[in-house]
């Protein structure tokens, strides 16, 4: 079976002696599980895998019932070392403080009981490191999957990549489009926008939250106002509330608003956002179309071909420390805009199917990126990019 590279990284850690509890998140879907799982089965050490999926969220005693069923295992089992893992412990009311105590009292046990956390709702596992966990912890991002891995994993070619997404468990379903619009609306779509956001965080307007998530995805790769995007939604709201969730499906990894690039804060967040899908899957589920007329269309496909670039370069970007951008003046733009330590990188996407008015000189003359270049015709090939080691573009 296909190992992500976070496997080495966690394998090492719980071979460690007991020192931080670790922590892996992501979005749905994305193999959390399946990697703690390959990581139990290869290491020698006994261990207690537990979820809280269905746990009723206000019963705060489930961890430290938990907590308890792994010391007793320990102690029956008479192991010096155990490992304890809790999967969607983001759904427990105030998990973070019971995690805490029950740590704690570890630590003060010499219990050499190690912790996994797993997560994917970003929003509270965020909120309850912050609260609770500070210095106790060590956090593993596992982002959606690349163009390489699900290659690799699945033999997935570039076309069928860049509409179907980076979603393992579709896969399976390339050749069938019905069970894979199926898979997406019901594995993915449904439960990210339900469980992961509505169950998890306060949304007064539920029904203008999931519309924003649906709508939203359909314009990837375009810049689109707040104020526009609020008049085709039926449900009332104002700019600043969408804002606000909008911001919700970024730290999610669904969905993001691209700021423009500029010299001072102040023009950067109230530019118009240039809307982009961390998973181009979002964008063709979502979408009247199919893989077919999708990739016959040459200004259609141009839009995929952009949001799986976009798609890379958003999944990359907390691993790598940097901040994403677009950039336009008047009809000049740049499609991508990478700032790491007050340098950038500008990026312009060509697919051969779609024309743009390349602002890459006026941008090169204003900005003096440390380098700039195209992707796609006349520039880096598409696959090429996408398997590019991003890192090394800092160097």
């Amino acid at each position: 079976m296909y190992k992500r590279h976070h496997f080495i990284e966690l394998k090492n850690r719980l071979l460690e002696k007991r020192n931080k509890i670790q922590v892996l998140s992501g979005p749905r879907q994305v193999g959390k599980s399946t990697l703690i799982k390959q990581v139990l089965k290869e290491i020698d050490i006994p261990y207690l895998f537990v979820t809280a999926d269905d746990v009723p969220s206000d019963n705060t005693s489930w961890i430290n019932e938990t907590w308890n069923s792994a010391r007793s295992m320990m102690k029956i089992k008479k192991q010096d070392v155990f490992i304890l893992v809790i999967d969607e412990i983001h759904k427990i009311r105030n998990w973070s403080e019971s995690v805490k105590k029950e740590w704690d009292t570890d630590t003060f046990n010499d219990l050499e009981l190690r912790v996994v956390i797993l997560g994917s709702s970003r929003l509270l596992i965020k909120d309850g490191l912050t609260e609770s966990l500070t210095g106790r912890y060590e956090l593993i991002r596992m982002s959606h999957w690349s163009y390489a891995e699900m290659r690799d994993a699945f033999g997935l070619d570039l076309e069928h990549y860049i509409y179907y997404g980076g979603y393992p468990g579709g896969a399976a379903f390339v050749n069938n489009e019905r069970r894979w619009r199926q898979y997406m609306k019901d594995s993915i779509i449904t439960p990210a926008i339900e469980k992961d956001i509505l169950m998890t965080k306060v949304i007064y307007k539920p029904q203008l939250m999931k519309q924003l998530f649906e709508l939203g995805c359909t314009y990837s790769g375009e810049e689109i106002s707040l104020t526009k995007l609020l008049g085709q939604l039926q449900d009332v709201g104002n700019v600043t509330t969408l804002a606000n969730y909008l911001n919700t499906l970024d730290e999610s990894r669904l969905l993001c608003g691209m700021q423009k690039y500029a010299n001072d804060n102040a023009r950067k967040y109230n530019s118009i956002p240039k809307i982009m899908v961390y998973n181009t899957a979002l964008l063709s589920a979502l979408s009247n179309s199919t893989f077919e007329k999708t990739f016959t269309d040459s200004k259609v496909w141009g839009r995929w071909v952009e949001s799986s670039i976009g798609s890379y370069l958003l999944n990359k970007a907390d691993e790598l420390d940097y901040k994403l951008y677009y950039w336009r003046e008047n009809n000049n733009e740049v499609d991508f805009v990478i700032e790491q330590n007050k340098q950038c990188i500008a990026i312009e996407v060509k697919s051969g199917k779609r024309t743009t008015n390349s602002g890459m000189p006026l941008f090169n003359s204003k900005f003096q990126p440390k380098h700039s270049f195209v992707v796609g015709s006349g520039g880096i090939p598409i696959e090429d990019f996408l398997t590019l080691d991003l890192e090394n573009l800092f160097e």
